[in-house]
């Protein structure tokens, strides 16, 4: 029999459906013993919180585990979890020897691929894990961005978007993987070229707790001052050659009325020449040369 592919982009409830599950000739429901199971190691939530995991394990040790994680098994007969790690470390603190669980076949690709989807529409990952682990899809198995899309059910630019997260200063990375900022504030980060001015901002937000609005005007501020100063840094080369002409021209009507001259000129463009003289004499020969000049 083929191997079932799995499409992503369904939902895990599609994948994993009590109906699939039975009619399948390829996936069984069960109790499996929890000593048998492993973790994914291409697991794409890496944190767990410890408060949260306590709680789930005392409403496991009342009620039982509600929903049966997922599993896929191995040729050495242990089972790997797809879907339902903090069910399974739940099951584990509460004493529990057991777990009720589907067990489908799947590659590695598949079951990293229903892990990410499973946490992502559980919103169980933060927007660094989503990043690592859709960077992690596309390097094992050199899928392209708008493949990945695809496959994952999201828009090309809302993959691209949580890759460029990988781009921010380690600092900042670490500051949205513990929710000291969120997503809003690293998408505004990520609007500056320069690391430098990312961190500044950043730690702004840290010492002042700013609002996501009020780092996109930090950011909008930052862009448009270093537009003015490119403007005036090129009014500056302008302003630096228009003075080479004007010194040059001024040395030449010096040497050709044999007096100094003054050259001025406002950054406008307005400006006079001045041409001094020492004596009576000296002004009649300066007017002898505009007489010749009008001639």
């Amino acid at each position: 029999m083929a191997k079932q592919k799995f499409t992503l982009g369904r939902g895990l409830d599609a994948l994993i459906s009590t109906e699939a599950v039975r009619t399948s000739g390829s996936s069984s429901i069960g109790e499996i013993e929890i000593e048998k199971i492993v973790a994914n190691p291409n697991q794409p939530r890496q944190d767990f919180n410890e408060e949260a995991l306590q709680e789930l394990a005392d409403s496991i040790k009342e009620l039982g585990v509600i929903q049966p994680i997922t599993l896929r098994k191995r040729d050495d007969g242990t089972y790997q979890i797809i879907a339902g790690e903090r069910r399974y470390r739940a099951s584990q603190l509460a004493g529990k020897t057991t777990i009720p669980a589907y067990i489908l076949k799947a590659d590695d690709e598949d079951t990293m691929e229903m892990a990410l989807i499973e946490n992502i529409q559980r919103e169980d990952l933060n927007p660094l894990e989503i990043a690592l682990a859709y960077q992690q899809l596309i390097e094992q198995h050199n899928l392209s961005q708008e493949q990945l899309s695809k496959r994952v059910g999201k828009g090309r630019a809302t993959i691209a978007n949580f890759l460029r997260l990988l781009k921010l200063p380690a600092a900042i990375q670490v500051a949205l993987k513990e929710k000291r900022i969120d997503m809003g504030h690293a998408k505004a980060l990520l609007s500056l070229d320069s690391h430098s001015d990312q961190l500044d901002i950043f730690h702004s937000i840290e010492k002042s707790n700013c609002s996501v609005r009020e780092v996109e005007e930090m950011v909008r501020n930052i862009k448009e001052g270093k537009s003015e100063s490119i403007k005036a840094a090129k009014g500056s080369t302008a302003s630096k050659k228009q003075d080479a002409v004007y010194h040059q021209l001024k040395k030449q009507l010096t040497n050709f009325f044999q007096t100094p001259v003054q050259l001025t000129c406002s950054a406008k463009g307005s400006g006079k020449i001045s041409i001094k003289f020492k004596n009576e004499q000296e002004f009649e020969r300066i007017i002898a040369i505009f007489d010749k000049l009008n001639k």
